[in-house]
């Protein structure tokens, strides 16, 4: 799920093209290597909980907090820096903001209704649409040659307003399917997301130098915990599973494939340039799920996360894919540019 610690490049390399042009660092690496990895874990842990789902249905009441140690996680990774983006290009970054609370809701709600789903997928559904910004969405939009402080600067502030945000649009597009208590999602965010973000970034400024030497392993800790969210997830409703994983899958695909795209159109509307619209497709596209998880699980019921067991994988998947997709597309617009260049220039010589 789309929880894993900040992977984006370092603030101090927050300038995309910057950035490229120097060698990736440790973290760098590490962060790659782990989102790589991240779906086959996803994976593995969604078999495990569907196998042996003995071994994790008495987790149910940890979800949260382990969702809390991921937030926690992605605070460490934060810097002053990361909020100074926004207030450079206000405009993008409400653009975005825009973007990925009207685009991955109103999505989530038309498929619901498209495929007529049950009402506990539908509500699944629609809660990961009105989660915040995924911050895997960094790591990919660096590796598809993006926007990567605009990702950045996205990715946090959705997750600021994430409990202003995500309890009432849940409440407006899945109150038709099951009850919804947005104030208790409120608190819920407010405790598993919002203040275990804070106090990272409080440990990160009162203690930077030690927290420098982890930050290589935050991204696989954030990963590890993850999995064993998906787990506990998919035990809760593996009884559930085998009739509704092809329905719940093509649900999945349509509502992250639509929001990449979306997202990337939205960025090529607003004239943003190349960079940025490929930073908007994965802001759009990929979301907080684990929060989506956490909440389904707490709010509504194991197979009302299922959706989100789901789209932890896929996006991650077609993440990787568009990203090396578009960044081969960019090498070949450089390349032909550069051969563009070196002739004219042979030419008038």
């Amino acid at each position: 799920m789309s929880t894993e610690p900040r992977t984006a490049p370092t603030s101090k390399n927050a300038n995309t093209d910057d950035h490229r042009k120097d060698s990736p660092s440790g973290t760098d690496r590490a962060a790659r290597r782990a989102v790589t990895v991240f779906p086959v874990l996803v994976l593995v842990a969604g078999v495990l909980g569907l196998l042996v789902p003995d071994a994790f249905t008495g987790w149910k009441t940890s979800v949260p907090y382990l969702l809390g140690v991921v937030m926690f996680c992605m605070g460490l990774t934060m810097t002053p820096l990361d909020f100074k983006g926004v207030a450079q290009r206000p405009w993008a970054v409400a653009l975005g903001l825009v973007a990925h609370y009207v685009i991955m809701p109103g999505l989530g709600w038309i498929i619901a209704h498209a495929l007529n789903l049950p009402p506990q997928l539908a509500a699944g559904v629609i809660l990961v649409g009105c989660a915040p910004s995924g911050t895997a969405s960094n790591v990919v939009t660096y590796l598809a040659r993006g926007d990567v402080a605009l990702s950045v600067s996205v990715a946090t502030v959705s997750t600021v307003l994430a409990p202003l945000v995500t309890p009432p649009l849940t409440l407006l597009l899945a109150g038709e399917y099951l009850p919804v208590d947005a104030g208790s999602m409120v608190e819920d965010i407010l405790k598993t997301v919002l203040l275990p973000v804070i106090a990272g970034l409080v440990v990160r400024l009162l203690a930077g130098r030690y927290v420098d030497r982890v930050l290589g392993a935050l991204p696989w800790l954030s990963a590890a915990t993850i999995a064993v969210i998906v787990a506990v997830v998919v035990a809760g409703s593996a009884a559930a599973i085998k009739s509704a994983a092809l329905l719940v899958l093509v649900a999945v695909v349509l509502h992250n494939g639509l929001g990449l795209a979306l997202g990337y159109g939205a960025g090529k509307l607003a004239r943003l340039g190349q960079p940025a619209s490929r930073a908007m497709a994965f802001e759009v596209g990929m979301q907080n799920s684990g929060l989506a998880a956490s909440l389904a699980t707490a709010h509504f019921s194991p197979l009302a996360a299922l959706p989100s067991a789901v789209f932890s994988v896929w996006h991650n998947v077609s993440g990787a894919l568009v990203a090396a997709w578009m960044s081969y597309r960019s090498r070949k617009q450089e390349e032909k540019a550069a051969a563009a260049s070196a002739e004219t220039t042979a030419s008038r010589a």
